[in-house]
């Protein structure tokens, strides 16, 4: 029997970790074309912070979040959690009630229409709906994919989830990088930057991952064709032509921005004549600052391409959960905590250490033993 209320953490407003209460809630049912998910796992994203301090601005000076099809779409209260696994456990009409029992990974998205090759205005469940902060959650059938795999714990699932393999996929899609090609990862040691390195590999493509040396080895590892200290940008175009012979960066998959996208540009055009494609710029994230002072005759006398990217689309979502089934895609993750420690999570994910890489997951606590002690984190 499924119980009537259920353990959520809401975000009551616009603010600091202080908006973010731990309440009992009621349970949602699944309406048509849902199923209800009993949640296992829900992968931390640099989003949710972002989204809870309203550091979405399409403006100078506002303090907002996503607002592309025209009207602000979070509103409070609000369970956050975009990456969500869990179990079946109900469905709402019209969907077969053979799926009860399915573990599965959500396409976090909130699609505006049922276009396969595009999406325009990007939403997500956590902000323009409910997501996986919680102990059940209801979500369209068709954006739960079944992920079997017993190889893969819930855990290690959730840090597979779409909100950053989705964002990355896109950022190389857009980019159209094809294999061979010499691509640039910033913000390497993150969610995003750990999938790029691993799709980059997938098609072909050579990363080369922009990060602190302490985590060199790791990215290496995971497929990295050489580590670029991030700590020595005076360097750095010289350091480029070292590790790719001369060549010229044929992209660069920015999750940085700042004062270091200039230094990215010089890595793609210091000699046109070595290419064969032009100069491409994904951005998806500007952890490095908001504003970059660039000169637009740069911009468009070496023709250098520039892709804004915010999520993906539903046909990317179906390749991405294929490769997972498939095993080509490997789980990057740092550990967990617990749905009522979420204050300390984002204490730690600000404060993160040199040794950081991958990514958090939140469980709740009636799911720790099983899904969230093995991979447990502490704060301090």
């Amino acid at each position: 029997m499924m119980p009537e209320t259920m353990k959520a953490m809401v975000l009551t407003g616009h603010g600091g970790i202080d908006k973010l209460e731990y309440q009992d809630v009621a349970v949602p049912q699944p309406g048509p074309g849902q199923v209800l998910v009993q949640v296992t796992a829900t992968a931390k994203n640099n989003t949710d912070r972002k989204a809870r301090e309203g550091l979405y601005p399409t403006k100078k000076g506002e303090m907002t979040s996503f607002q592309m099809g025209g009207k602000p779409t979070l509103s409070f209260p609000r369970i956050q959690g975009a990456d969500i696994v869990g179990h079946v456990v109900a469905v709402g009409d019209g969907v077969s009630d053979r799926r009860i029992g399915e573990r599965g990974l959500l396409d976090f998205n909130l699609y505006a229409n049922d276009r396969t090759d595009i999406n325009l205005t990007p939403d997500y469940y956590g902000h323009g709906a409910d997501g996986g902060y919680a102990e059940y959650v209801a979500l369209p059938s068709d954006q739960f994919h079944h992920i079997p795999n017993p190889e893969l714990a819930d855990a290690e699932l959730a840090s597979m989830g779409m909100c950053s393999y989705q964002t990355a996929y896109h950022m190389l899609t857009s980019a159209n990088v094809q294999a061979g090609e010499h691509v640039l990862v910033t913000g390497a040691s993150g969610g995003v930057g750990t999938a790029l390195i691993q799709l980059c590999r997938i098609i072909g493509a050579i990363p080369y991952a922009l990060s602190q040396q302490s985590k060199a080895a790791a990215l290496l590892e995971l497929g990295a064709e050489a580590v670029l200290d991030r700590g020595d940008m005076d360097t750095f175009v010289d350091r480029v032509k070292s590790v790719t012979g001369g060549r010229p960066l044929d992209a660069v998959m920015d999750l940085v921005g700042g004062e270091m996208t200039d230094r990215f540009i010089d890595a793609m055009i210091f000699d046109m004549n070595a290419r064969s494609t032009y100069p491409r710029l994904s951005i998806a994230g500007a952890s490095g600052g908001n504003i970059s002072e660039i000169l637009w005759t740069r911009i468009y006398l070496y023709q250098v391409q520039i892709f804004g990217v915010s999520h993906g689309t539903r046909e990317e979502a179906a390749q991405l959960m294929t490769w997972i089934r498939d095993g080509h895609l490997k789980p990057v993750l740092h550990g967990a905590f617990r749905l009522s420690e979420l204050h300390k999570a984002e204490e730690y994910f600000v404060h993160r250490g040199s040794n950081y890489l991958g990514k958090i997951v939140i469980v709740p606590d009636s799911q720790w033993a099983e899904h969230g002690q093995p991979y447990a984190l502490e704060a301090n």
